[in-house]
Order: C-alpha cells, then sequence, then structure tokens
C-alpha cells in the first residue's frame, strides 16, 4: 500500500496522548514498548500510517479498492495497541478530519479488523 504523507510528528504526538489514557496494564504495557525506537518505528511503519492511509483514501476508494488494502495489512495487534489505535479510527483530535466522511462500514471494518487480528 501507497502510505498516505501524514506528519510522523503529529501521529507520535496523537499516539503519545492516546497512552496516557490507557488503563493501566495497557499503559504499562505500551509505554514500555514505545520507549524503545525499534518497536516505535515498527509500530508506526507497520500499524499506524497503514491505518491512517486506510482513514485518509477509504473515502474516495471503490468497494473493491477499499478491501482489496483492508485484506493486504498483513497484521496483528496485541490488546494495547488495538486500544491506542481505535480513537483515529473513532474521529479523535487530528486524525478526525480525515475520518469525516468515511462510510460507516468502512469505519467498522477498520474496528473489526483491531478486534479480532489479535496475537494469541
Amino acid at each position: 500500500m501507497k502510505l498516505y504523507s501524514f506528519p510522523q510528528a503529529a501521529l507520535e504526538k496523537a499516539i503519545a496522548k492516546r497512552m496516557l489514557t490507557l488503563p493501566p496494564p495497557h499503559r504499562e504495557w505500551f509505554a514500555d514498548r514505545w520507549s524503545q525506537k525499534p518497536y516505535k518505528k515498527s509500530f508506526i511503519e507497520h500499524k499506524a500510517m497503514p491505518l491512517i492511509t486506510l482513514l485518509a483514501k477509504g473515502k474516495t476508494w471503490t468497494d473493491e479498492e477499499f478491501n482489496s488494502e483492508l485484506a493486504a495489512w498483513d497484521v496483528k495487534f496485541y490488546d494495547a495497541e488495538a486500544e491506542v489505535l481505535r480513537p483515529m479510527v473513532e474521529g479523535d483530535g487530528v486524525i478526525q478530519l480525515m475520518q469525516k466522511n468515511m462510510p460507516a462500514e468502512r469505519i467498522q471494518a477498520l474496528l473489526r479488523k483491531l478486534d479480532e487480528d489479535r496475537h494469541a
């Protein structure tokens, strides 16, 4: 998937802000990993930016394009990661403008992905 050119600093800030509001077990788990540069880079590149791309471009893609890109996004989420990303799908903060006018069924598809594609 060709990633949307969303400013990485704004994305990192949104993630850091969300991390502060996570419930205790998720907060510690995510904060420990987020402080490690390789994890942070991987999380941004493989989980957060593709999600932003699906939100930004998903409004104008055909159903086939959206479903194809969603299926090609082959990642598994830990519980804490899903909790960090969920508000982005639901329209929190900076991301809210991109998420606006996204068809409801596509929002639900993204939320399902966060809920169902989990590490065991």
